[in-house]
């Protein structure tokens, strides 16, 4: 029961981090100025990219939220996260990348916990 517990909440976290950041990505703008988007500008990528990834990160939340959907959803949010920290390393920005550890070891987590809604 406590592992259900535990799977529930990383997941209305997980979903609540992606609708946020993902719509932050999808009003972004190019004049926008602060941490997140310093980052995206040193990183180079185009607003387009940015709007495209904002757009995968609030799908892949919403799919980790149905039992049917949640590998794939959780997949992609793993291959996202991933994508950023491969940018960030490629620029040579460490700290960021270093930061997204945590957030790229919630997916495997929350695989390897499984849905808590979903029947056996």
């Amino acid at each position: 029961m406590s592992i259900k517990i535990i799977s529930g909440v990383l997941i209305l976290f997980t979903a609540y981090m992606g609708i946020k950041h993902g719509w932050q990505g999808l009003n972004a703008k190019p004049t926008d100025t602060g941490p997140a988007a310093d980052l995206f500008k040193k990183i180079n990528l185009s607003m387009a990219v940015i709007k495209v990834f904002s757009a995968l990160t609030i799908l892949s939340a919403l799919m980790i939220l149905f039992p049917q959907t949640f590998v794939t959803g959780n997949v992609l949010n793993a291959v996202l996260i991933f994508f950023l920290m491969i940018q960030f390393l490629r620029v040579g920005e460490m700290k960021p990348a270093l930061i997204e550890i945590p957030f790229l070891l919630i997916p495997i987590a929350l695989i390897f916990l499984k849905h808590p809604l979903k029947v056996v």
